[in-house]
């Protein structure tokens, strides 16, 4: 317990005082348990007969009282509480504390937590036999880590992973020397930036786009301008044609919208960064899971000029606490890239990359991905047949066999009819998202994110059923709206 003397009189009464203040201004509360009188003896450096005295003045004022055979406890007292201290007077922040306060205005909140049916998206598959594997992994990593950490790039034998891994499944063929260890994706940006793009340099989005990476880019003082997407991906006729520094991209399954980036489109990207001297980030978040056969090829691995820097993550395909994932950097780039990664953290967790990079050596995290894509087949079918049977053509369902959520465009309803639609189901218990705040220009039709991963399949038919009957109550009061406009219109003329 911290408690400062005064230095002033008898030790006694100087920590009668000490308790006394502790007591008034909240940081021993009411029913509060005072440290043994010889525990408090040897903290403080007293004899126990001066803490024994103070305790007995401190019950004499009332301040402590005494139970039998349990010890002492601060009285039941009546405080008024100590006005807080005026806001201390702070030079300006900097330009970059500024940015992040304005584009975190535009922060999505995950909402509504606690529905029985939260169709939030970017959640991983809850997977209880992955948890314990995973504790068996930890435990195992805390007995034969590296006590004194590893370097800024990661873990040697969880990067040698990562490139077997992107071999195999994502055609990427690199060495472990090019692959850098972050703490997720939004540290990949963040680094990104820091490397590449200077303040107020051109940065290219997508559009729609990854929402959080847009305000790390903004907060780091690039100048951020959004492309068009169609069923192909990017539209690269519409790329700037005064270079920018840096093109982000997710061709494997663009999020939000889910298209998936054709092959002449990114022949046609790379040559445009090839052209323009440029870089691309391209940010593969969910490309292990897609389900109509072999996972596409990344956009790296069509790359023979060595300009695209390749994320990928961990958290989607395990579980949102691992903060790991890993970036593949262009040779030219990667001491610059190394540096930042110290600058920031020193490193990311040693156990923690122990533990993943035996569990990939084992065979467990290729068998927990085989698992997963099973399961979250079986869960979309159920949402995309439940969402036919109970929603009909009121939508236009974005079936693309890929990723852990659906799109659906609400395409005969308004912003604000799309806004009572998420309200009404929110209240029924089913927690729909809207595609909006993924634009800076939102698009005339009101579009939903659905995300199937979370819910059972027995449990997204449910959620579809009702989603349905919220768009029934909908339609009712549009009819009735559009009748008594109808109405109206007749008696005024």
């Amino acid at each position: 317990m911290f408690l400062e003397l005064d230095g002033h009189g008898p030790h006694y009464a100087q920590l009668t005082r000490a308790i006394k203040a502790a007591v008034l201004d909240g940081r021993l509360a009411s029913g509060s348990r005072l440290p043994p009188t010889r525990a408090l003896a040897q903290e403080l450096g007293l004899s126990r007969i001066t803490v024994l005295a103070a305790y007995e003045q401190l019950r004499g004022d009332g301040f402590i009282e005494g139970r039998v055979g349990s010890g002492s406890y601060v009285s039941t007292l009546q405080i008024t509480p100590a006005l807080p201290p005026p806001e201390a007077t702070v030079a300006p922040p900097s330009r970059y504390a500024k940015r992040a306060r304005t584009v975190h205005d535009r922060t999505i909140p995950l909402l509504h937590g606690g529905l029985p049916y939260n169709l939030q998206y970017g959640n991983p598959l809850t997977n209880p036999a992955l948890n314990t594997a995973w504790g068996r992994e930890l435990a195992s990593a805390a007995a034969y880590s590296p006590m004194k950490g590893v370097g800024s790039q990661g873990l040697e034998a969880l990067r040698q992973q990562v490139c077997d891994y992107l071999s195999r499944r994502r055609g990427i063929k690199t060495f472990a020397e090019n692959v850098l260890i972050v703490n997720g994706t939004q540290q990949a940006y963040a680094l990104a930036a820091r490397i590449l793009v200077d303040e107020n340099d051109s940065v290219v989005m997508e559009e729609p786009h990854y929402f959080a990476a847009y305000q790390a880019l903004v907060a780091h003082g690039s100048a951020v301008h959004v492309v068009r997407t169609d069923n192909d991906g990017i539209v690269c006729d519409e790329l700037p044609e005064i270079a920018p520094r840096l093109v982000c991209v997710t061709p494997s399954h663009q999020f939000p919208s889910g298209a998936v980036m054709s092959l002449p489109r990114r022949l046609e990207l790379l040559r445009y960064a090839a052209s323009k001297q440029c870089w691309i980030l391209e940010d593969d978040y969910d490309g292990e899971f897609r389900y109509d056969g072999h996972p596409l090829a990344a956009l790296r691995s069509l790359d023979d000029g060595d300009r695209v820097i390749y994320v990928g993550t961990f958290t989607k395909a395990l579980f949102g606490s691992l903060r790991l994932g890993y970036m593949v950097v262009p040779a030219a780039l990667r001491q610059d890239f190394i540096n930042a990664k110290y600058y920031s953290d020193i490193s990311s967790s040693g156990i923690e990359q122990t533990a993943l990079a035996h569990f990939m050596e084992d065979g467990g995290f290729e068998r927990h991905l085989r698992l997963t894509r099973k399961e979250l087949q079986a869960r979309r079918e159920a949402m995309v047949q439940a969402l036919h049977r109970y929603v009909g053509d009121r939508v236009d369902i974005v079936d693309t066999p890929a990723g852990m959520h659906v799109v659906v465009w609400l395409r005969n309803y308004d912003y604000p009819t799309a806004e009572a639609l998420v309200a009404l189901a929110h209240d029924r218990g089913v927690g729909v998202h809207p595609m909006a705040p993924h634009y800076l220009t939102p698009p005339t039709c009101p579009g939903l994110i659905l995300g199937y991963c979370s819910l059972s399949p027995n449990a997204l038919r449910e959620a579809m059923k009702i989603f349905g009957e919220c768009l029934d109550v909908i339609d009712a009061r549009m009819h009735s709206a559009s009748q008594a406009a109808r109405v109206e219109a007749t008696v005024a003329c």
